[in-house]
């Protein structure tokens, strides 16, 4: 259906009102101080004190948040449901809506997803969640390859240590789960492998090079990929700035060649009507 023309200056109108910096920043300060307030709800003496006036509040912020998004889907149509951000938005807002009572119940908690919303008014946060996702095809690699060592270092485990230690080694399971808790070095030392020496001398050349492996050479690669997903993105946004700068001089150029050229005409012209005027 073919919009009317004040329909579409409605829209024009309606849409240079969200995007100006006042308004972004309140729908952000909003976002903050409902993140303050669900957190207030959780102490059950201040909901006592301030129960009923943190409720109203939050429901005078999420109506403002339904009439934002209302606004964008009357501005943007069907590209607002085409962006990932945006759907993000209008998926938070909708749980947000939700009765939280009976079979939805569990929904009440999920509130709090409405100061995720910062994610997507802040340029910055927006880059980084970006490099992330471009990053889980390298991380999912390494993943594997980690989980590749834990099964084969569980293994290894259970039937070096399994008989004398089952309760840290007596299955897959829990080989598994021990090995996690090394990798994380919590307690790895004192609480799992210094007990192992007194039965297993030897058992810090199993342990020690799995912490080498697991924990510094896997972290680091973690922390490669991700340092490279983010520089990709900022190259990217300096490549979209600097096309942007280029793209706006080649018109400003244009432009300039165009006056330069009027101009050029509008002095001939002035020479000719001199002319005509000396001849007299």
């Amino acid at each position: 259906m073919q919009a009317t023309p004040v329909e579409t200056s409605t829209r024009r109108r309606l849409q240079q009102v969200l995007e100006q910096p006042a308004v972004q920043r309140s729908i952000l300060l909003l976002i903050v101080i409902n993140a303050a307030i669900l957190g207030m709800q959780t102490s059950p003496a201040l909901v006592a004190s301030w129960g009923e006036l943190l409720r109203v509040l939050d429901m005078l912020i999420l109506g403002v948040f339904v009439v934002e998004i209302a606004a964008r889907i009357y501005v943007h149509r069907a590209a607002f449901f085409r962006d990932p951000w945006s759907l993000f938005d209008f998926t938070v807002v909708t749980i947000a809506l939700v009765p939280a009572s009976g079979p939805f119940s569990v929904l009440r908690a999920l509130r709090v997803l409405r100061v995720m919303r910062m994610v997507t008014m802040v340029p910055s946060m927006r880059r980084v969640v970006g490099a992330l996702l471009s990053a889980i095809p390298g991380l999912g690699s390494i993943a594997m390859v980690l989980a590749l060592v834990f099964y084969v270092s569980a293994v290894i485990a259970t039937g070096l240590f399994g008989a004398d230690f089952p309760e840290w080694f007596g299955n897959l399971g829990r080989s598994v789960y021990t090995l996690f808790q090394v990798m994380t070095l919590e307690s790895w030392s004192m609480g799992i492998v210094r007990p192992l020496m007194d039965v297993f001398p030897y058992a810090w050349v199993f342990f020690i090079p799995f912490i080498l492996i697991a924990t510094f050479t896997m972290l680091n690669l973690f922390i490669a990929i991700i340092v490279n997903a983010m520089q990709a993105v900022t190259d990217a946004d300096h490549e979209a700035t600097q096309a942007t700068i280029e793209e706006a001089r080649e018109h400003i150029e244009a432009d300039l060649h165009e006056e330069v050229r009027a101009l050029r005409g509008e002095i001939a012209e002035l020479k000719e009507l001199l002319r005509g005027q000396a001849r007299r």
